[in-house]
């Protein structure tokens, strides 16, 4: 089973509130707690919420993913719209 540590602030982020109110849950959830060497504390998720992470991360992914697809569709439009100008200014021309 993996461990995954996050700050306070990474933990509101997951959450959807403050440091502070990360904090608290924390506590209140007897969360493993250890300051790193960066200065900052983190926790150890417990399953219920690496589970949320891990939900969280399959989410960007699909977002990543249509975000890359638009793209790549713009450019194929985008290629075709050139292609067709070049077309036209060749026969234009000759």
């Amino acid at each position: 089973m993996p461990q995954i540590w996050m700050t306070y602030d990474e933990l509101a982020t997951l959450n959807g509130c403050s440091a502070a109110e990360a904090r608290l849950q924390a506590l209140h959830l007897s969360l493993d707690r250890r300051k790193s060497r960066d200065g900052n504390t983190r926790v150890k998720l417990n399953p219920a919420l690496m589970g949320r992470f891990f939900e969280t991360i399959r989410e960007a992914d699909f977002a990543l993913d249509d975000a890359i697809a638009a793209l790549r569709e713009t450019h194929r439009q985008m290629s075709g719209v050139l292609a067709t100008e070049q077309e036209s200014l060749r026969r234009g021309v000759a």
